[in-house]
Parts: structure tokens; C-alpha cells; sequence
């Protein structure tokens, strides 16, 4: 069996995480064939990536509408694709439609029609799509799955999940195209579907029916104007009203950023550096959810996004105990730097205790690499040889979907002030 050939489609920020392995570390047994987007200028800088750094030959260039002329000369086994959130169904579907297989970064998708349209894909074209869940391979992640799995604290009847992202991961939500609704599903579906994926995932159940709140009560010119800021602007490059801003970013000062975004900004007119205290944001940085599951479990769950610290603590509860967790997470922007920051770790406890006896801490061994460690796993499985897995963490369009669905759910429940069923979405 010859290597496994890969188009990509969508090449910003969160590209650079699968094309750099392929890269560096899988030429044995992946073929990176061409890319894909809607700006040129990116796909040289990537190229260029590719070449320079990596000593990797160029790959073939393709415009988002010679999508199909690229599947048809290249022949890929799969497309892997990280575009915005908004468009990945188009991709996917039409990938599928064309005889490969997919690979997504999640979320799947932002919408229940969206969804149904990757379904129905599927089940037409019989081909596969894995949706890439790095947080399941994080060793602590997998850890509390075991623990679970093994009945350490018996049924499992509720889960609290706080997340905390703090004033420079967490803004830069609000700086780039996730702000707007419409293109990320905001943060709940963006962001969320990590949590909402986990759980899904440690107590093995579904979720039935979500209620939430949320709000814009950070972010966002009303709220800054309501604190006493007075100097606004429209983005952070080169303008003087953002020199002293703490949450400005400055992409002529960062060379990946700059390559990737300012120099092809002529092209495409997107900016990656807007003022998060700027008109027309439209997601929510304050969160509260509550999800009930099939098998009667109750989760709550929280996410601020301008927090003085990264991490979550999540209580696991059962019949016979409680496991409680405490991640610190290492800040990072996209693009502006290593990639192995990304959820890399400063401090993690994860305690049991049990319901008649003396509790204990669980250790878990330290891997390096992003998301806790769990991306080098994640990749091996992706592009090398994959090796058995006995906890499952692969995951398909049906984990994307409920993952999404519990988010897509409370952005309703939020927009109506109604309870709602997920039955009722899909």
C-alpha cells in the first residue's frame, strides 16, 4: 500500500497544525498533494512555509471555485479541511461527493441544516469523515475516562465543567472572524464543542435537552464606552489609539501573522487584527449552560473568554465518589507563535475521592507537545501508522454532530429564553 495522498483546503492559522506534520514528521506515509483557499497570497506564504523551513517541495495551488479541478487532477484519498467554520459543510459534502474521504477540524459545522447536509453525504458516498478532537488524546483527558470506564466513583450523575480563557487567547476570539455569529456558531459552538465533545465522550451518553444563558458583557464598544475607555479604533496596525491597548494586536510586529494575513489583506480585504472593543460583534464572551443527558446525567458548564488565567475545572460526581480537576492551560495566539503552546500545560491536579475512604491524587504521565500532549497522538493516528486504540478517542461525523448539537442548542435557548430538546434540532 502506497502513502495516503492529502489536498488541503483553508489554509490560516489552524492549517499550519496538519500540513507542517505532514510535513516534518510523515513524508513516509502521507503525500501532501495541493492546497486550497480563497487567497493566493496565503497559499504562497504557506508554500514558502513548506519550503523553506521544512525542506518540503511546493505543492499546487488551487482558488476555492477550482475545487472540483483540483480533486479531479490531484486524486486525493482525503481532503483535509480547515477553512472557516461556515463553510466547512460545503467542503466536506462536495469532498465526499467526489470520492474521498475528509478530515475536519472541528467544529464539524455551525448549523443543524449544515449538519444534516454532512449526514446525508455520508450516507450516500459511504465514505468517512473524522473530525479532529485533539483534546480527547490529552493523557489527563483520556485518564478520567479510564477512571470513569473502571467505576471508580459508579455512576456517573452530574458534571459542573468551568472554562476560563483568559484576556489573550480568550480576546482573540473577538478580534478576527469568529466575531461574527454567522461564520463561527460563536463560542459555545466554536470553542464548546472541545467540552461538550468530552463529555459526550467520558460518561458514553448523548445529550437530550439544554438551557443557557449569555451575553456580551466585556467585549464589544458599549461595554469598553460603559468602563470609561475613550480611545476606540477600528483595528491595531499602525494605528496610535491601540499602541497603549493591552488587547491590541500588532501584526506588523509578528512575521507569521504578517505573511499570513496584513501582506494578503489586498486580496480578500480580511482583517485579522480588529479592535475587540469595536462595532459589529455579535457572539457572546459569558456563558452559562445546563445539559441534561439520555442516561439522566446533568452537566453545568461556563466559559468566560477575558479571564486572568487559561484552564477549567471540571467535578465529575457519582454514586461512589467525586473526581475534581484542575488544568492551568499556556496562553497563546493563533498563528503568533509555537504550536505546541496551544493547550499546553502549566499545572494539572486531578483528585479522587472516594465516598467511604481518603482521597487521592491521580498522577498522569507529562507528553510533550500541544493540547496537553495529546496532538502528537492525535497526528500519528491522522498520518502515520496508527496504532490500536483501546480508548476509542477516533472521531466520526456522529461525535461532531453531538458535540455541535449542545451548543447549537443553547445559542437557541439563549436567542429564545426556551429549553430545548436536540431531538428536535436533528
Amino acid at each position: 500500500m502506497g502513502n495516503k495522498k492529502y489536498v488541503l483546503v483553508g489554509v490560516g492559522g489552524r492549517a499550519q497544525f496538519f500540513y507542517c506534520a505532514i510535513a516534518e514528521h510523515y513524508r513516509d506515509t502521507a503525500e501532501l498533494a495541493a492546497f486550497c483557499d480563497v487567497n493566493q497570497t496565503r497559499m504562497d506564504y504557506a508554500n514558502k512555509l513548506l519550503t523553506e523551513k521544512y525542506g518540503h517541495p511546493a505543492v499546487r495551488t488551487y482558488k476555492a471555485e477550482a475545487f472540483d479541478q483540483m480533486i479531479e487532477r490531484e486524486k486525493p484519498d482525503t481532503v483535509i479541511v480547515t477553512s472557516v467554520d461556515r463553510t466547512h459543510h460545503t467542503y466536506i459534502v462536495r469532498a465526499l461527493e467526489l470520492g474521498c474521504d475528509v478530515i475536519t477540524e472541528k467544529p464539524m459545522t455551525v448549523d443543524p441544516e449544515k449538519c444534516k447536509q454532512i449526514f446525508e453525504a455520508v450516507q450516500r458516498t459511504g465514505r468517512e469523515v473524522r473530525v479532529t478532537f485533539n483534546y480527547r488524546y490529552a493523557p489527563h483527558h483520556t485518564k478520567a475516562r479510564e477512571l470513569i470506564a473502571d467505576g471508580t466513583i459508579g455512576k456517573v450523575t452530574s458534571i459542573h465543567f468551568e472554562w476560563l480563557l483568559n484576556t489573550q487567547h480568550g480576546a482573540d476570539y473577538f478580534r478576527r472572524w469568529h466575531r461574527d455569529k454567522r461564520n463561527s456558531g460563536g463560542l459555545l459552538v466554536h470553542k464548546s464543542t472541545h467540552h461538550f465533545d468530552l463529555v459526550n465522550f467520558w460518561i458514553g451518553s448523548e445529550p437530550e435537552s439544554v438551557f443557557a444563558f449569555g451575553d456580551l458583557l466585556f467585549y464589544g464598544k458599549e461595554n469598553a464606552e460603559q468602563r470609561g475607555v475613550t480611545k476606540f479604533y477600528q483595528r491595531s496596525t499602525g494605528n496610535p489609539n491601540a499602541k497603549e491597548d493591552p488587547f491590541a494586536l500588532h501584526m506588523d510586529q509578528i512575521p507569521n501573522l504578517k505573511a499570513m494575513y496584513l501582506d494578503a489583506e489586498h486580496e480578500d480585504g480580511y482583517q485579522r487584527d480588529q479592535s475587540v472593543f469595536g462595532e459589529g460583534i455579535d457572539i457572546e464572551d459569558t456563558m452559562g449552560v445546563i445539559v441534561r443527558y439520555k442516561n439522566k446525567a446533568i452537566l453545568t458548564y461556563s466559559l468566560n473568554a477575558y479571564m486572568p488565567w487559561e484552564g477549567y475545572r471540571i467535578a465529575i460526581n457519582g454514586t461512589k465518589g467525586r473526581i475534581e480537576m484542575s488544568i492551568v492551560e499556556q496562553s497563546y495566539v493563533n498563528s503568533g507563535g509555537s504550536k505546541a503552546l496551544e493547550g499546553a500545560l502549566k499545572g494539572k491536579h486531578i483528585v479522587v475521592y472516594p465516598m467511604f475512604g481518603a482521597p487521592y491524587e491521580v498522577e498522569v504521565e507529562e507528553k510533550a507537545g500541544g493540547h496537553g500532549g495529546g496532538d502528537p497522538v492525535l497526528l500519528n493516528e491522522l498520518f502515520g501508522t496508527p496504532v490500536e486504540d483501546i480508548h476509542n478517542r477516533a472521531a466520526n461525523h456522529i461525535d461532531g454532530a453531538l458535540s455541535i448539537m449542545t451548543g447549537i442548542a443553547a445559542n437557541q435557548a439563549i436567542r429564545t429564553g426556551e429549553p430545548v430538546k436536540i431531538a428536535d434540532l436533528m
